[in-house]
């Protein structure tokens, strides 16, 4: 992409650009942001930095590029984190900036910056990103500090501070010095006092005077006067105000890796200055989509529409999706727009919105169309209607018309209050693959941090690994990693389940090693963390594999794990299995056996969680007709069809199992959040009749069981998958059912 950098003068900026050419990027522009007044060193900004901003002119001489730069007329006047177009903000500042050079070199299409840590400075980099069309690009977010510096200093990076604000820095002894020559300072006064040593809290400012990207000229800076701000005080804070500097030019070119050539062919050929100004202008809603627009979708009866809900209050999901695909029907986008309009009218109904929304599985027929589909989903989903953070998402192709359904297939989870803690990172770094879009890469809620679907993206390039599923992922648990680091837990010990969605098209020898390499790497990381020192009660997690057409970018697989993150480290965790017996009222007679343990698998958190992934094998389903018709197991065959009657025997089983999972550990059916019933399109029973055994077994268990309650709606919703099981290597279930249970 070809790339407008944003550049302070400091070592992060320029560090920024050579990762971006890294990476494949090319710059062809420069912009910054200064005081309006030249004899003014530092503004009481949240954003930028502009010690030295007189010395910033002589990049454009220096790397050969034009420079457009801005004089900030704005001040802080949205302080929340989440930023909002604000007029009068100095965030509008860089809208204008931005805009400028867009409208005078279309072909950028990314900005680059140098955040490392600060959301507050990232978020508002992403939102003026968005507004204009444009991608972030932040390769230094969430890096080690102490690795980050290093890698400055080894590669060229030649900065001087230009302020010092922190204990243990003094004006005096530590102003115009080299990041070279202060790194081991630094470290010791991290260890002593725990400041950041890349000076992400504001602890010092550097002005970069050479690097490789000077390809023309270093800066050499003659004179300067130290301003000292509070003298005396424990954390003196200095500032160097340069009075005389000049180019030096480079007489010999700078040696390149051949990589980088190309993307340095920009540098050194345009070195013009431009001042943008004007005022900020007032807020354009011109592309926000009329109601009218909206709403101009096909007619679906109503008869068509299925919806499924929990009975949580606090916490529910409700689900939509239609029978049979609309003759009608554009395409997978059309049935998309109706889904979501039901779901919208069922928040109203509930007295919510998307904001109330934490999570959103989005089933589409056709992969194909993903990029239509999104369109219509950001319709619906937008930051503005998400104040406090938009959904996490998992996005999967599903066999839905061979399953007599719609295009299109909604579920959403959602909360009565506004207490999530939504981590949604747009930018392009190496940290973690970017979420471009009304999609967050993670939501907490109550103690539960629900993760979006992780595919095996490179983040830096946002590339699949070309290595085949197994190297895929290992990408894409390293990124799920990446993203459960930002809430101090780790997906090895604190995942309490674990869904792998796999690409039909993994050749079958190579499903057994995916499952290999999930064990292996869980492993390493516990393993790591336990070497760590982390005092986390470690959770075992429960696995369920689907089998899907069809993923993604042609992924091979896609990791979503649910993690428990408590608040308090002492509470009880208890992961089970293979659970015992125990006593339960059973309406249907059935009585316990051994082999029902090999059913369950389950992950307990005592008084707050209960997570049961329940799989029917053809097995199972010998073993459960033939004890209700009292024949034996050898005289029944199930493995070529099962019958509706066969079904209607199993689907009362697992009711009765998951009604055991759930009471045993003091949980009730009132407490579910979500009920994923996943069975095979070429099984003989059609969705449709399987939906209604399920319901007629639920209605049962409520007649002869008074303490259970269920609403009009089903709490569960049926989803057509090409396989799923416990382990890749055999997803070939009858019927698998994943229960996921809450207290608050």
């Amino acid at each position: 992409m070809k790339v407008v950098a944003l550049v302070s003068g400091g070592k992060d900026s320029c560090y920024a650009m050579m990762k971006c050419i890294q990476y494949g990027h090319e710059i062809v522009a420069l912009a910054n942001l200064m005081p309006a007044d030249d004899s003014v060193d530092e503004l009481d900004s949240f954003m930028y930095q502009t010690v030295g901003h007189q010395i910033i002119v002589s990049y454009a001489e220096c790397m050969g590029l034009p420079l457009f730069r801005r004089r900030i007329q704005g001040s802080t006047r949205h302080q929340s984190l989440n930023y909002k177009t604000t007029p009068g903000d100095e965030v509008e500042d860089m809208f204008m900036l931005l805009n400028e050079v867009k409208r005078q070199i279309p072909s950028i299409t990314a900005v680059s910056s140098g955040a490392i840590a600060s959301d507050y400075q990232r978020l508002r980099v992403e939102s003026v990103c968005s507004r204009l069309g444009l991608v972030s690009l932040a390769y230094l977010w969430k890096q080690d500090q102490s690795l980050l510096l290093q890698e400055m200093i080894t590669n060229g990076i030649l900065a001087i501070t230009v302020k010092v604000a922190a204990i243990g820095l003094e004006p005096s002894k530590h102003l115009g010095k080299e990041i070279a020559f202060l790194n081991t300072h630094l470290h010791k006064l991290k260890e002593l006092y725990g400041i950041n040593v890349c000076g992400e809290g504001g602890e010092y400012e550097t002005l970069t005077l050479d690097c490789p990207l000077f390809v023309n000229a270093r800066i050499v800076l003659d004179e300067f006067q130290t301003v000292l701000h509070s003298p005396g005080s424990i954390a003196s804070v200095g500032v160097i105000h340069p009075l005389t500097f000049h180019l030096e030019n480079k007489e010999t070119a700078i040696s390149l890796s051949n990589n980088d050539k190309s993307n340095y062919s920009s540098l050194g050929k345009n070195a013009s200055v431009f001042e943008v100004q004007g005022d900020c202008p007032p807020r354009n809603e011109a592309t926000c989509q009329s109601n009218a627009e909206r709403t101009n979708l096909v007619e679906v009866s109503d008869d068509r529409i299925y919806i499924s809900r929990t009975k949580k209050d606090n916490i529910f999901s409700i689900c939509c999706w239609l029978q049979d695909s609309c003759k009608k029907s554009a395409g997978s986008h059309e049935d998309l727009a109706i889904v979501l309009k039901h779901i919208e009218s069922q928040l109203t109904g509930c007295g919510f919105g998307w904001e109330h929304v934490l999570y959103i599985h989005l089933y589409i027929a056709d992969m194909n169309e993903f990029a239509t589909v999104n369109e219509t989903y950001v319709r619906f989903i937008t930051q503005d209607k998400c104040p406090f953070g938009v959904p996490s998402r998992s996005t999967i192709e599903l066999p839905m018309l061979q399953a007599s359904l719609g295009r299109a297939y909604i579920e959403v989870l959602v909360a009565n209050d506004n207490s999530k803690n939504v981590l949604h990172v747009q930018s392009i770094s190496s940290w973690a693959p970017s979420c471009i879009g009304p999609y967050s890469q993670a939501t907490l809620h109550k103690e539960i941090l629900h993760m979006a679907g992780q595919l095996g993206l490179d983040p830096a390039t946002m590339t699949l690994c070309n290595e085949g599923p197994s190297a895929e992922l290992e990408q894409a648990l390293e990124n799920s990693e990446a993203v459960a680091n930002v809430f101090n837990c780790s997906i090895s010990t604190s995942a309490i389940v674990f869904t792998i969605y796999c690409s039909s098209n993994i050749p079958l020898p190579e499903r057994l090693t995916i499952q290999e390499k999930q064990d292996s790497f869980l492993k390493q990381m516990r393993l790591l963390q336990l070497e760590k020192g982390s005092k986390c009660k470690i959770l075992y997690p429960i696995f369920l594999y689907v089998l899907v057409p069809d993923l993604p970018k042609r992924a091979f697989v896609e990791v979503k794990p649910i993690l428990f993150v408590p608040e308090d480290t002492e509470t009880a965790v208890t992961s089970v299995q293979n659970p015992t017996s125990f006593t339960v009222a059973n309406c249907w007679g059935f009585q316990h056996a051994q082999w029902h343990d090999s059913c369950i698998q389950s992950c307990v958190v005592s008084g707050k969680i209960c997570a049961v992934i329940l799989s029917i094998t053809e097995d199972h389903v010998a073993k459960i007709c033939s004890e209700s018709l009292g024949v034996k197991e050898k005289d029944v065959d199930y493995h070529n069809s099962v019958s509706k009657g066969d079904m209607e025997t199993v689907s009362r089983f697992c009711v009765y199992l998951l009604d055991k999972g759930i009471v045993e550990n003091g949980f009730s059916w009132e407490d579910t959040m979500n009920l994923r019933i996943y069975f095979p399109t070429n099984s003989s029973i059609q969705l449709e009749t399987l939906s209604l055994l399920f319901k007629n077994a639920m209605n049962e268990l409520v007649e002869i069981d008074r303490r259970v309650q269920i609403g009009k709606e089903p709490i569960f919703n049926i989803v057509p998958v090409l396989g799923s099981g416990s382990s890749a290597a055999s997803m070939n279930n009858i019927i698998t059912c994943e229960l996921f249970a809450r207290k608050f």
